[in-house]
């Protein structure tokens, strides 16, 4: 038996499993890995270029020469070898903090749940960025907190908004925890934050005593070699920041970090132990040994040179293929570019209609609390080769076109059931 109505268990689950939800991204893993779809949707870093078999003699030795360490329970800060290595890391966007205000988390998504853990009640308010990380949304979500988007532009952020927004809900008689905000390379809409405008931002939050939540896993991904000074590096009382080896090593060691002033570290530990005992150790001794004795600063800059080629693939195949009315933004790193559609489209519902044709995306609404995004969409640029994504392009460019001819037959902007069928910032411009 299947569905909610024959759940036994129903009347037990806390409340707070009302509000979660499949990622939209994951859901889309089973459809997108097929051969014959090209999928510009899940943000996967292109890791063909590593060092295989000398990761793999380097593993080797850490068994043979570390196994018992390796092996074992640690710290639930992490190690402190590592620690020290994120700290040197974290000295290249212009941070200077201590290893001791560090804990090491199972990725940076482990990181803003225990943030969001510490800090969050049921009905709190967090402020982001309209839109946001899905990953982001789903976690706060889960914690009953309430999101408050904020407009962003071409240069991230808005302050002016940032400003009226803790105004408004402070109004209203909610509580504002923390802003969250993905400054680099923005996930999903691809935009940097200004240097002026973290400057702005950070004085806002600081003389309104809101927290600001830095995630920051693209920041050494910058196309023209660039990187961007950190909110954090300014203002280590009221900036927490998360950092994570997914983008810049490999995803599947989930290994992240989290910086915090020194009281707020104490209950991320604390919360961290709650959670996992303590990261894997194994796998935090091999991101330790990939640092010390990989040249992994070349690596970085082999990632963006793939990824600046595939950014200008995906943004040439826009150009040429997309109808008239579409725009999107133009990254200058990571691994996203945002779309918004003409007037009369529902990404979520022309999705059905996309995946016949061999090409996913993340429709838009994925990346908003309130419902927005309908004509919007996030592509990955990251995995697929440059003749992939003009394939995509391609064929989403296809189904839009079908779309339109939809339109002119009905002569009116789609309904979502007229698009599902019966079966079922400043932009670069076309």
């Amino acid at each position: 038996m299947t569905g909610n109505s024959l759940d036994r268990h129903m009347p037990l689950y806390a409340q707070r499993t009302a509000g979660m939800r499949a990622s939209a991204v994951r859901s889309l893993f089973a459809v997108a890995n097929r051969p014959e779809v090209v999928s510009l949707a899940g943000g996967m870093p292109y890791l063909a270029s590593l060092p295989l078999e000398q990761l793999s003699a380097e593993v080797g030795r850490l068994v043979a020469e570390d196994g018992l360490v390796a092996l074992q329970y640690g710290s639930g800060q992490g190690i402190a070898e590592l620690r020290e290595q994120i700290c040197q890391v974290m000295a290249l966007e212009g941070i200077s903090a201590h290893p001791d205000d560090v804990t090491v988390t199972v990725g940076s998504q482990m990181a803003l749940d225990l943030v969001t853990r510490v800090f969050c009640d049921p009905g709190d308010v967090i402020l982001a960025e309209a839109p946001s990380y899905v990953g982001a949304l789903t976690t706060f979500t889960a914690y009953q907190a309430d999101v408050v988007h904020i407009a962003m532009d071409d240069h991230g952020l808005i302050p002016e908004a940032v400003a009226a927004a803790i105004v408004a809900v402070r109004e209203s008689g909610r509580r504002i925890k923390f802003l969250y905000t993905i400054p680099n390379f923005h996930n999903p809409a691809g935009v940097t934050m200004s240097d002026e405008r973290r400057v702005e931002i950070a004085r806002i939050c600081r003389d309104a005593g809101v927290p600001i939540l830095e995630d920051n896993p693209y920041g050494l991904l910058g196309f023209d070699d660039k990187v961007h000074r950190a909110i954090r590096a300014d203002d280590a009382e009221n900036v927490i920041y998360l950092g994570s080896f997914s983008k810049t090593f490999a995803p599947g060691l989930r290994v992240g970090w989290v910086l915090a002033p020194h009281a707020v570290r104490e209950k991320i530990v604390l919360a961290n132990e709650g959670s996992t005992l303590n990261p894997p150790v194994f796998n935090q001794m091999v991101v330790s040994r990939y640092l010390s004795n990989f040249d992994w600063q070349s690596q970085v800059k082999a990632y963006r040179h793939t990824y600046a080629e595939r950014r200008d693939a995906m943004i040439g195949a826009l150009r040429t293929h997309m109808p008239e009315g579409t725009t999107w933004t133009y990254p200058e790193g990571g691994f996203y570019v945002w779309v918004t559609l003409p007037e009369g489209f529902d990404a979520a519902a022309m999705l059905p209609r996309a995946v016949t044709a061999r090409v996913a995306y993340v429709p838009g609404t994925a990346f908003y609390s309130d419902g927005f995004g309908s004509r919007q969409m996030r592509l990955s640029f990251c995995y697929p080769t440059p003749e992939r994504i003009v394939e995509g392009v391609r064929r989403l460019a296809g189904v839009l076109e079908n779309e339109l001819e939809v339109m002119r037959t009905f002569g009116a902007p789609l309904t979502r059931q007229q698009l599902r069928g019966p079966s079922s910032p400043s932009p670069d411009t076309a």
